[in-house]
């Protein structure tokens, strides 16, 4: 039963040696056959032709595919998934932040029928406070209000069956959560719980911009929370009106307002103007995700897709 394991590569120039290095163990460790998939997603450095340089030489099967441009992570990882041949998947970032042992208790769990789909849980993170901080919040967050099966510290490598393979790949929506689609669709699962490494090479290409992005994407594509919210909002806003504007009309006719209030007015107008904005943004976002999923454009183009050994 072969294990195809997916690796998206972007920026990870100086990760690669190591990364082989370790992938030759795995290999080494796993029971049965092991297939690499590299996707390289549109990386401006050397990161596809080292690849093409060591693959050849390296102890492992393995696929090249490149995409025409940067498409993101979850697209990456979408195009590792449908060209891989295994009987089981997994993914696994070309960083070593996760530690590739789990790849092989993934490939346990998943061979020994305990479960369809199994998690890396981080139970500790190698992250500045900050960071780590602000990712437990979100996902504590996320887990209460948008995805209670999703665990407090996050998910980022999963492995699973060819069948929950073919389920993924079988939803076509844009800018969507990986993690939280598999949760969605269900299925026997089983979480490993992990220590984050710190990084050991090069920089992460994950920038503050791409974590609103995946934040918002993550929220806006699995719930109607933000709508509800504003719609609570809205509601209570016109009741507190209706009770302001009755009072307000009672003073006019017994006399009890002789200078009209400019502060108010102001405050008022203030409040209410950015209000509406908030919304105007919520419903623009939904109908953004809406236009993106109309239009059917493919999540990734493959520019070119090799393999080793060749033949």
């Amino acid at each position: 039963m072969m294990l195809s394991l997916v690796i998206p590569v972007y920026k990870n120039e100086l990760n690669l040696e190591p990364l082989l290095a370790e992938l030759a163990k795995l290999e080494q460790r796993l029971p049965g056959p092991l297939e690499v998939v590299f996707v390289v997603d549109g990386s401006p450095d050397r990161c596809l032709d080292l690849l093409r340089a060591r693959l050849p030489a390296a102890p492992f099967r393995s696929r090249l595919i490149s995409l025409s441009r940067n498409f993101g992570s979850f697209p990456a990882i979408a195009a590792g998934l449908e060209a891989g041949a295994g009987d089981y998947f997994a993914v696994l970032a070309a960083d070593l932040q996760e530690p590739p042992e789990l790849i092989a208790q993934f490939y346990e769990i998943l061979s020994r029928g305990e479960a369809d789909i199994a998690f890396g849980c981080r139970a500790r993170r190698s992250d500045p406070w900050l960071s780590e901080l602000l990712s437990r919040l979100f996902w504590w967050l996320y887990g209460v209000f948008i995805v209670a099966e999703m665990p407090k510290g996050g998910i980022d490598v999963f492995g699973c069956t060819r069948q929950v393979r073919d389920c993924l790949l079988g939803c076509p929506e844009s800018d969507t959560n990986l993690i939280a689609l598999l949760i969605w669709v269900g299925f026997r699962r089983k979480f490993v719980a992990y220590e984050r490494r710190a990084r050991s090479q090069g920089k992460s290409a994950w920038t503050l911009r791409k974590k609103l992005k995946y934040s918002f994407d993550s929220i806006f594509n699995f719930t109607d929370l933000p709508v509800q919210l504003l719609l609570s909002v809205g509601a209570g806003g016109i009741l507190v009106g209706s009770v302001f504007a009755t009072v307000l009309l009672f003073s006019k006719l017994t006399g009890g307002i002789t200078v009209p209030g400019y502060s108010a007015i102001v405050l008022a107008i203030i409040f209410f103007g950015s209000l509406t904005s908030l919304g105007l943004g919520i419903i623009g976002q939904y109908l953004w995700l809406t236009l993106q999923n109309a239009r059917k454009r493919p999540k990734y183009i493959v520019a070119a897709s090799e393999q080793y050994p060749e033949g």
